[in-house]
């Protein structure tokens, strides 16, 4: 449980400050995966604060003319934008002609939570008018996981002292803009209002609706609202009033709740009647049936998902609001992903990046597979607009995923950094491959996961060529270090790319076998000629990979070591991170990293030398900056593999509170969700030392001296199996499974005990 507690003598310090305010609007949002409210105050702040007031739909956006200076051929018209939608959230109550805010009168006491476990944020609140009227607050907000367009706000007034009339104010507005920072290039510099509102609505007293449409991509969204009380309801401009006068007796208390549907036409074309159809059964039902609700869903995901830790109750409380939030931020279905800021904020406009497939979707794919299928299918659901990016692009055949998107188009503007980072179509191949070898779901990979696979893998022998040597090398890429761009022989590209290649013919030949007809019919449908898949072979055998002999460590790419140093020791700490202070040419004219690169892919590949990982983590860790928040968690995972366990806890602290602490001085944009899975993946593959190979699931457990025990759970194909790290090693599974620890395999049936061996003391 994620939770702040403070008193009126603090209240004028750092807690209601309108930074730390905004800060709190993203860490105590609600969402379930479609549908993302921030943690906004409904009574609103004072008019001289700013707020980034926001409900998101997952996918739901606008095309927006992307403006160049100057274009050139291939680059993006138009981008995809994740929109601010109608505003259910404001609720205003009046006492005696005083208005309820926590900026006026006296705050005796204000306690704000949100609660992991039950899924909902709560307020409560002791507070006294300035006319001396005592009440006592209770206000809870949740996004229904079981009925994933309701989101639920439910108040509860008590009168300490007052005896007299009290009115709700509860508005539906459809007037509504989205944020922008024209001084942050990860935030929307433009603040234009994209959604119009075409219809408001009163229906029998009792239902408020408004539907807004797109302005340019020609989607509409539905907003219902409507109360557990009898409300008058009254259309005003582009908005919906619903208002009460009530009495309150000292001692007694007011209860109510709002109820808000919101229903989108990229899911059904009767979004409107849908609206109606999902808040009059809601509405059948009280908020405490939908609270009782939310709380036995989580139950199940908890009995899966949850992180036990002893030794420090802080990192336990980070670690499972990350889980918590990777769950309450992943697409539900075909037609969303997991944007960069999860639905908490609008930071990156909502994007899908790589992301998703290398630091969320193994949390999903570990625990909770099913969500694991749905993020991958979106890959398939926009594949046809991927195969189109790779004409646009020059290539004759093959599909190359968008850097950044929510419809399946390239959002990209800057190439640099956006549409030369190829290695996203090997990290999306990669996450079907994780997500076969845990489940062995064949049927998935034939529905879907060859197609993506093979199609993206082609972009490889566009792109790359083999050498007067026969090496195959892979010109003008960017690999994930966006401080060195546009580079020949990126090591992660390279590296990726090969095992990408071996995978697709892996996969073409054992279909072959297992499914002549299928894999035939197939290969007719796609193409695909056996000339193809022999070079696809000759290609990921001869990949080249740039290596120093005289540092014994791979380069990150070929220009890497022709580059001076950074100079480091005189840059001062105000000008991290260096994109927001630097041309981006001096920084690419420099051996300086932004985030993980090398390391990361021998942590995902997992098939480099002890030895070189040795010094090649020492070799760049020095010059990386950590300036993209993805970064620590790979150092820590890498950390911990190399045994270096006091640098592994070390980078872990950098990940697991980085939005609770707002390290990046950023979180009030939105979540890090990204983050959010590398602080689950330094747990699992990091002190766990988790890894899935063809050969099986191996287990490397090292633990920090600082922890007491710890517990963790992920699905292996059938079997549920719980690692439990304490003064010894304990694995429980609920069916037979075989596991490598520290090299040696076990069959387990039920629950073994190991030692841990020296060095992971």
């Amino acid at each position: 449980m994620f939770e702040k507690k403070f008193r009126r003598g603090q209240m004028k310090n750092s807690k209601l400050t309108n930074e730390q305010l905004l800060v709190d609007e993203s860490l105590q949002f609600v969402g379930n995966g479609y549908l993302g409210l921030r943690g906004n105050f409904e009574e609103g702040y004072p008019s001289d604060f700013q707020t980034i007031r926001g409900t998101y739909i997952n996918g739901f956006y606008e095309d927006v003319e992307i403006k160049y200076g100057e274009s050139a051929y291939g680059f993006p018209k138009t981008a995809q934008k994740m929109l601010n939608l109608i505003d259910g959230q404001t609720i205003i109550l009046r006492i005696d002609d005083e208005e309820f805010s926590l900026f006026d009168g006296k705050v005796v006491m204000l306690e704000r939570k949100l609660n992991i476990m039950e899924g909902y944020n709560v307020r409560h609140i002791e507070w006294i008018s300035p006319k001396g009227h005592h009440l006592v607050i209770r206000i809870r907000k949740m996004a229904s996981f079981e009925q994933l367009e309701l989101a639920v706000i439910e108040y509860m007034i008590t009168s300490m002292n007052y005896s007299g009339d009290i009115s709700i104010l509860s508005t539906l507005n459809g007037h509504v803009n989205n944020y922008a920072d024209k001084n942050d290039p990860r935030v929307s510099s433009e603040r234009e209002r994209w959604l119009l509102v075409e219809q408001v609505h009163v229906e029998n007293n009792a239902l408020g609706q408004i539907t807004s449409k797109t302005r340019h991509s020609n989607l509409f969204v539905t907003a219902s609202m409507s109360h557990d009380i009898d409300m008058d309801y009254e259309v005003q401009e582009e908005s919906v009033v619903a208002f009460k006068h009530a009495s309150i007796k000292q001692g007694e208390s007011l209860t109510f709740s709002k109820f808000l549907v919101y229903t989108d036409s990229i899911r059904t074309p009767v979004y409107e009647e849908s609206g109606r159809q999902i808040i009059h059964k809601a509405i059948q039902h009280s908020s405490a049936y939908w609270f009782s609700q939310q709380k036995k869903h989580l139950e199940a995901f908890w009995e899966v998902a949850r992180i036990e830790l002893e030794g420090d109750e802080s990192v336990e409380e980070a670690l499972n609001y990350s889980v918590y939030q990777l769950y309450a931020s992943a697409g539900r279905d075909k037609f969303s992903n997991i944007c960069a800021k999860g639905l908490s904020g609008e930071g990156y406009e909502g994007h899908y990046f790589w992301d998703t497939e290398i630091y969320m979707l193994p949390f999903f794919s570990l625990t909770h597979p099913k969500i694991a299928k749905n993020l991958l299918a979106f890959r398939y659901q926009t594949l046809n607009q991927a195969r189109e990016r790779s004409v646009m692009m020059g290539h004759k055949t093959g599909a190359k995923i968008p850097w950044r998107t929510i419809a399946g188009t390239e959002c990209s503007a800057y190439f640099p950094a956006g549409s030369a980072q190829y290695h996203i179509n090997a990290d999306v191949a990669y996450a079907y491959i994780q997500y076969y070898l845990f489940t062995k779901d064949i049927d998935f990979v034939k529905q879907a996961g060859f197609e993506v696979i093979f199609e993206t893998a082609r972009i490889w022998l566009e792109i790359g060529h083999f050498d007067k040597d026969n090496q195959f090398k892979i010109p003008a890429v960017t690999g994930p270090d966006e401080y060195s761009a546009i580079v020949n022989n990126n090591f992660y590209t390279n590296a990726m790319a090969r095992y990408h290649l071996y995978w697709a013919t892996k996969f073409a030949d054992e279909l072959n076998i297992t499914d002549p007809d299928w894999f035939q019919e197939y290969k007719k449908r796609l193409q695909i000629k056996n000339e193809e898949l022999q070079m696809m072979e000759k290609a990921y055998q001869q990949m080249y990979l740039p290596f120093s002999e005289e540092l014994g460590i791979f380069w990150q790419d070929d220009s890497f070591k022709d580059k001076a140093d950074w100079d480091f020791e005189h840059t001062p700490k105000d000008k991290y991170p260096l994109l927001l202070h630097y041309h981006p040419l001096t920084i690419y004219r420099y051996r300086v990293l932004k985030q993980a690169d090398t390391l990361l892919a021998y942590f995902l590949l997992d098939n480099v030398p002890l030895d070189i990982m040795e010094r090649s983590y020492d070799y760049y860790e020095r010059l990386t900056t950590h300036d993209s928040s993805l970064s620590p968690c790979v150092h820590s995972i890498m950390a911990a593999k190399l045994n270096r366990v006091e640098k592994a806890y070390m980078f872990f602290m950098k990940t697991v509170r980085l939005d609770l602490d707002n390290l990046h001085h950023n979180t009030k944009d939105g979540l890090h969700i990204a983050n959010a899975g590398g602080a689950y993946m330094s747990i699992v593959y990091g002190f766990g030392g988790l890894r899935i190979k063809e050969d099986g699931i191996s287990l490397h457990p090292i633990m920090p001296r600082e922890w007491k025990k710890l517990r963790f759970r992920f699905r292996y194909q059938q079997a549920l199996v719980t690692i439990t790290m304490a003064d010894q090693i304990t694995l429980h599974t609920t069916k037979p499974v075989e596991i490598i620890v520290y090299g040696q395999r076990y069959s387990v049936e039920n629950q073994i005990h190991i030692r841990y061996p020296m060095e992971a003391k």
